[in-house]
């Protein structure tokens, strides 16, 4: 059966009560450009329809493509959710013959099917919005383990669990939608008619597998990376893609060579990360979980104090700033004073931050040079990116116990800060944080924090020394680069041995720490160089071995003693900045292996005029 373009359907949605037979009572709501509102797929464009006499919204289906024993499959679905009374399913109906159509097709009736209208967003575009926001990405996690667990209690399937076919709800709840894949109870013995979405499926699926545990390793799979990316949001940046989240089907097919998986084992000092890998490597060896408890996947509720905002961006909206109220000193706050948007420039001396504020946001103090003091009350829950950046004259602050993150850049270049206090009530200090505060003697990291970002303690010249406590799981990038005190290693995910500090199972080098050698073999056990050695500049010399597949970007940032290095033909990219002020190294040999370098990679540095031409004929100007 050929079905009709897109283009002719919204034309015959457009006059719905004339086109539409038992549905005729349906109209369309319109778009801003006054056009039927909808979203198509693959397969089929949705469009949203509203019955004005109960003010209800429907979901209409219309197919694009012929799929064979649709029409039966879906009256067995129907008969299947009728049945139901969950928030995670919503009620289908199929309709043969329904919608007429002008189109250049031979039929002119087509089937739709009717489904409640699930308003929301798909939790694809949940995750692209709020994947740094670890409470919002904690309660997701929560109530996905819980939609899950119900799931696995049921005698159907979804057949192809994605993001992309889950709802997230404006109150958070979650509902599944797109049930063409759905197996229940009497399609037995049929064979599937999908095999689901590569990198979400078990790789040895086939059309032979459907019954009821046929999502079992989808759910698993996504639930291990929503649990990842809630510990740390930078999984999904180094492995992510835009259309899933940490692991392609390849990590599946090779797991024993997967990056990803071998990243998330600094993370199993968490226990119900523990239980979820350990239901993913099982769902992956198995294709099902048909003997493991579903109450496994529930894990344990996220503290409702830390996510009591996960509503509250510390972004400022051109909306918020338009209908702030101001102070009188200038200050601007939200509407309902739970944000503090924006300071003057101008403010000087001691400020205190509104009682009921909180969310300080991003650069809302950013380089306030003359503020000397600020007091920040017990209501504030998060301080945004470089919220106090640049902040000169600050001298001292005391951070509430009621705050849980601190920002990336939020305390950068506060030269006069000396002392501050990190409440254990803190989990995640941001990349950045204290870059720079180069009068800060003292610090103490609590047993609260479980991530630290990149160049977090960079440039503290005054600062002695640093303990990483046990709790932490996650370093990212070179949390001390530039910083040369003395540093305590407590966690169990990191080795510190002989001034360089590896993660567990010694990949990666996270920060080389021997500011005096001058030659330095890298172990066969590291993969993965990040920006572990910028700003040594001792160094003159360096070994890497065949083990290593990628150099990240500022790796060796500004190591100006640096005289020649061997790229092995293991390494296949080369990052941002990577060599960036090593203006001692005249030459360098790139193998062929290498298929992309970063930006300014080779900034700075003094090759000679032949090897310049050949290193931009190969990768571009860029890299200079």
């Amino acid at each position: 059966m050929q079905y009709p373009l897109m283009s002719e359907y919204v034309k015959a949605i457009q006059d719905a009560g004339d086109n539409l037979e038992q549905l005729a009572h349906l109209t369309p709501v319109l778009d801003d450009h006054g056009e039927p509102y909808r979203s198509s797929g693959a397969f089929a464009v949705v469009f949203k329809m509203q019955d004005k006499s109960s003010g209800k919204y429907y979901a209409l289906k219309c197919f694009t493509e012929e799929q064979q024993g649709r029409a039966e499959a879906y009256r067995q679905i129907a008969d299947e959710l009728d049945l139901l009374d969950s928030p995670y399913i919503t009620s289908v109906k199929y309709m043969e013959k329904e919608l007429f159509v002008d189109s250049q097709c031979e039929e002119d009736e087509f089937p739709v099917l009717l489904m409640d209208w699930v308003d929301g967003e798909t939790m694809e575009a949940y995750i692209a919005a709020n994947y740094r926001n670890q409470s919002a990405m904690s309660m997701l996690s929560y109530r996905f383990g819980k939609m899950v667990a119900w799931l696995r209690t049921q005698s159907f399937a979804h057949g192809d669990i994605k993001p992309d076919n889950i709802i997230v709800r404006p109150d958070g709840s979650l509902t599944l939608v797109d049930y063409d894949g759905m197996f229940v109870p009497s399609m037995k013995g049929s064979q599937s008619p999908t095999i689901g979405t590569r990198d979400f499926s078990h790789p040895l699926r086939t059309v032979d597998d459907f019954d009821e545990t046929i999502d079992d390793f989808s759910l698993a799979s996504i639930a291990l990376s929503l649990k990842a990316i809630s510990m740390n949001s930078t999984l999904l940046d180094t492995y992510g893609a835009s259309d899933r989240l940490l692991f392609s089907e390849n990590d599946y097919r090779n797991p024993s060579n997967s990056k990803v998986i071998s990243a998330l084992q600094e993370l199993m000092c968490d226990k119900d990360f523990c239980t979820l890998y350990s239901l993913f490597m099982l769902a992956l060896a198995r294709k099902e979980l048909s003997a493991c408890s579903f109450r496994l996947f529930i894990g344990e509720k996220p503290n409702i104090t830390s996510v009591m905002d996960e509503d509250l961006s510390t972004e400022t909206t051109k909306e918020e700033l338009k209908e702030a109220f101001v102070d009188e000193w200038g200050v601007q706050y939200s509407k309902d004073g739970r944000k503090l948007l924006e300071v003057p420039g101008e403010l000087s001396g001691a400020y205190s931050v509104k009682e009921g504020t909180r969310i300080i946001c991003d650069r809302a103090f950013w380089y306030c040079r003359s503020l000397s003091e600020i007091v920040i009350p017990s209501s504030v829950t998060s301080i945004g990116d470089s919220a106090f950046s640049g902040c000169y004259s600050l001298s001292e602050i005391v951070i509430p116990s009621s705050v849980t993150n601190i920002g990336d850049w939020a305390f950068s270049g506060c030269d006069s800060l000396s002392e501050i206090v990190i409440p254990s009530s803190v989990t995640s200090i941001g990349d950045s944080a204290f870059s720079g505060c180069v009068s800060l003697s003292e610090i103490v990291i609590p047993s609260s924090v479980t991530s630290i970002g990149d160049s977090a303690f960079s440039w503290c010249s005054s600062l002695k020394y640093i303990s990483i406590p046990k709790s932490v799981i996650c370093l990212n990038g070179n949390p001390f680069a530039g910083w040369n005190g003395k540093l305590e290693c407590l966690s169990p995910n990191f080795v510190y041995e002989d001034d360089v500090l590896f993660n567990k199972d010694k990949s990666r080098i996270i920060s080389f720490r021997n500011r005096n050698v001058k030659s330095y073999v890298i172990p066969s056990s590291v993969t993965s160089i990040d920006r572990a050695f910028s700003w040594c500049r001792s160094l003159s010399e360096i070994v890497i071995p065949s083990s290593v597949t990628s150099i990240g970007d500022w790796a060796f940032y500004g190591c100006d003693s640096l005289l020649e290095i061997v790229i092995p033909s293991s390494v296949t990219s080369i990052g941002d900045c990577a060599f960036w002020d090593c203006y001692s190294l005249l030459e360098i040999v790139i193998p062929s292996s290498v298929t992309s370098i970063g930006d300014s990679a080779f900034n700075e540095c003094k090759f000679t005029d032949n090897l310049k031409q050949e290193l931009i004929s190969r990768f571009g100007d860029k890299i200079f």
